[in-house]
């Protein structure tokens, strides 16, 4: 049997405050080919430890569908766009999906060249 290549294809996870905000953030991903695309779950409410206090949030999830290739590039765009001190980015191989939508995702990754 032949050794499985590791997945190439990453859902990506972080939050925003706003919907407006979170649109603003992945289109300007989208444009740059950072990702094929970004779905928003608004109405989350996270709550968390900051700065020694619990804190509750309301915020809108986002999932990011982009390649280990672009992992770099997200991570700069994130560290220059995103406005929270330290968002939430955290991604998850795609073990398995349909071939025809991993391939777009591989193609609007690379500007349509892949």
């Amino acid at each position: 049997m032949p050794a499985a290549t590791p997945p190439d294809v990453l859902m990506v996870f972080t939050t925003l405050e706003t919907a407006e905000a979170a649109r603003r953030f992945v289109r300007r991903l989208v444009d740059d080919h950072v990702v094929a695309c970004g779905t928003l779950l608004p109405d989350a409410t996270s709550v968390y430890r900051w700065e020694g206090a619990v804190t509750e949030a309301a915020e809108v999830v986002v999932i990011l569908k982009t390649t280990r290739d672009c992992w770099d590039a997200l991570v700069e765009a994130v560290n220059q766009h995103h406005p929270y001190r330290v968002p939430e980015l955290l991604a998850v191989p795609v073990a398995i999906g349909l071939p025809p939508y991993l391939a777009w995702v591989r193609a609007e990754t690379t500007g349509g060249q892949a």
